[in-house]
């Protein structure tokens, strides 16, 4: 739900100083409401998380912003080309897949986003759950309408993947590990999934929704096992608003760039956070579970596994459950 124009302008006009106060006549002159709808603005702000400092013939100054994933804040200096010109957010949804996927199928345009504080049956690849506890991840889903095959589909994946790792690298300091083909890894624990889902007709895509699962502060005791968090290798909390922004910001970057110049460009920077390329793997593919060496990913995107035989296996669908 869009803020607002009051309200969306106050902010504004608070955010254009900051660390200084803007006065209430100003305010009211630049919204063209009276002061004493400035003030109920400024309380209705405050009751939403804001914090608003008030001084007697100063004004208000804006000192803190609500740990809460908002359209309005999303969008806030977001010089985006086509990701994140349309932001959805809610409270808690069962899915932000499940959402993005109406809108697509109801003509969302491309770069769409849904963001959700929560999700109550978030999901990842293979049927797996994604544990989505409120305020504390970046729980998202992107809808994009590339011109590509259905046999090219997992290369957005790819593009996906390098764009969240870029955003982390930028925005914490911390380098992620990619593990093909969707999963950030952290000192060997997951921080953050990948979900590609599509929809398409004989041989035309009609959309792609990409949905993302970060654990940004989520507590040890709602982790699993495996997993992490960029609180817990920081030691302290990261803003996640900010996060969101840089991988708004990220994603329309990688996502340009593939559409413009391909692959190539894209498995250059995915490589560089492939860290297990290289090493031994155990990878299950169609039934069946190969051991071999990592090669490299192709253009299409699929893992090539050399054989202890030599042989080297094309992998375009599976999972690697185990790096040595």
């Amino acid at each position: 739900m869009e803020a607002p124009v009051t309200e969306e302008a106050i902010l504004n006009a608070l955010k254009a100083r900051p660390g200084e106060f803007v006065s209430g006549e100003e305010l009211s002159r630049m919204a063209g409401v009276t002061r004493t709808a400035i003030w109920k603005e400024i309380e209705k702000l405050r009751g939403e998380g804001y914090k608003i400092l008030a001084q007697p013939h100063s004004g208000y100054q804006l000192v803190g912003i609500p740990d809460r994933l908002t359209a309005q804040e999303l969008s806030w200096n977001l010089r985006t080309a086509k990701v994140g010109r349309r932001i959805h957010c809610y409270d808690t949804t069962d899915s932000t897949m499940d959402v993005a996927q109406r809108l697509a199928a109801a003509g969302e345009p491309e770069g769409s986003v849904v963001f959700a504080e929560g999700q109550g049956r978030g999901r990842g690849r293979m049927g797996r759950t994604w544990i989505s506890p409120k305020g504390k991840g970046i729980y998202c889903s992107v809808i994009l309408r590339p011109q590509l095959q259905l046999t090219e589909i997992s290369k957005i994946t790819l593009v996906a993947a390098v764009a969240v790792a870029r955003a982390v690298e930028q925005g914490t300091g911390l380098k992620p590990e990619i593990k093909w083909p969707n999963d950030l890894l952290i000192g060997g624990k997951k921080l953050c999934g990948i979900l590609t889902e599509l929809n398409a007709e004989l041989n035309r895509v009609n959309y792609v929704v990409v949905g993302i699962g970060m654990n940004v502060n989520t507590p040890g005791d709602k982790l699993p096992a495996h997993g992490t968090s960029l609180m817990r290798e920081l030691g302290e909390k990261v803003d996640r608003l900010e996060l969101a922004r840089q991988l708004l910001a990220q994603l329309d970057k990688t996502y340009a760039q593939f559409i413009k110049e391909g692959m190539s460009p894209v498995l250059e920077q995915w490589r560089g956070f492939a860290g297990f390329l290289g090493r031994r793997v155990r990878v299950a593919v169609e039934g069946r579970v190969l051991d071999g060496q990592a090669l490299d990913v192709d253009p299409s995107g699929a893992l090539l596994v050399r054989m202890d035989t030599g042989l080297v296996e094309s992998v375009s669908a599976g999972e690697v459950l185990l790096v040595r």
